[in-house]
């Protein structure tokens, strides 16, 4: 593949995901560079977006993770700029970050997703939090709306923890998601270019595959080939790609799932620009489907521009 033209590799930016991108955003950028790219690396952190146009940048490559870059809000002002960029479109994006209403769509196109409840802060309880339990029936995921790589999250197992877990995440936003905790195994399916890749089966001993298992602790186990029967590996491909089109995704993403002791699959949320670290699951996919990180990166950021 031979491309021509200036390449923006947008990392960094002022979002709590901010150190997993920027570490993101290197890897990609070498790996353009190496393969004899006009690319650079733009921190929105630290010069202004209306550079891409002054510094005549022909195409963004967004490894921005979380709010700023992976929610909407760039892709709507690369749009305004003529500026093509990888990845989902506008609504994509905005949808893809928000949780709830990711759940509400998937619920409402049939697909398994987890039993859930919305909080908002306006509105919370803190004494209602021993009803909430009791409806649960069980271990409860307290998950801030609008945030990746696990930020703010928490499993909990008592009403107590319950209202301090709440609180927490209401320091990163107004609308928190309870899910029922499904006990099992956790897979993720990457998108590229309309296809699924392999799957991927995570292990941790932690409480469940946080911050921490996915980017600092040595003891998180990845197998890939997941060891899904031929059944479930198609399955999981079959979902992924329907709760990623379900929210006006494309280009290339992950999805992620538990899937209980029944063997019931259930979908957990879809990310629209998901991590490509040393430890990251896209890059483990694409090299058991036959790609190289290199090509990968080239296969991402062929999909700028091809949102509408």
């Amino acid at each position: 593949m031979s491309v021509t033209h200036k390449i923006a590799v947008m990392f960094g930016g002022h979002s709590a995901e901010r150190e997993v991108s920027l570490r993101s955003g290197q890897a990609v950028l070498n790996a353009l560079l190496e393969q004899g790219i006009d690319a650079h690396g733009f921190d929105p952190a630290e010069q202004p977006l209306l550079n891409l146009q002054r510094d005549g940048y022909d195409q963004v490559l967004i490894m921005l993770h979380g709010r700023g870059g992976e929610d909407g809000s760039l892709q709507g002002l690369l749009e305004q700029l003529h500026i093509p960029y990888t990845g989902s479109g506008v609504l994509g994006s905005a949808l893809g970050m928000d949780k709830v209403r990711t759940k509400q769509i998937i619920q409402t196109l049939g697909l398994p997703t987890a039993t859930y409840r919305v909080v908002h802060k306006s509105s919370y309880d803190a004494g209602s939090c021993k009803d909430i339990m009791t409806s649960f029936g069980g271990a409860i995921m307290v998950k801030p709306a609008l945030e990746g790589s696990s930020i703010g999250m928490a499993k909990v197992t008592t009403a107590e923890q319950l209202q301090q877990a709440i609180q927490d995440a209401f320091n990163y936003d107004k609308q928190v998601l309870l899910e029922q905790y499904i006990e099992g195994d956790e897979f993720t399916v990457s998108i590229l270019h309309d296809k699924a890749l392999p799957s991927i089966r995570m292990s941790t001993p932690r409480e469940f595959y946080d911050y921490q298992a996915k980017y600092q602790a040595d003891s998180t186990q990845y197998f890939c080939p997941s060891g899904a029967d031929e059944a479930t590996e198609a399955l999981l491909g079959e979902l992924a790609l329907a709760a990623f089109k379900a929210v006006g995704a494309s280009g290339w993403g992950r999805v992620d799932f538990m899937r209980d002791s029944n063997g019931q699959l259930y979908i957990l949320e879809v990310n629209t620009v998901p991590g490509m670290t040393a430890k990251s699951l896209v890059p483990m996919a694409a090299k058991t489907a036959g790609l190289t990180f290199n090509q990968l990166v080239l296969a991402i950021l062929a999909t700028a521009g091809l949102q509408k």
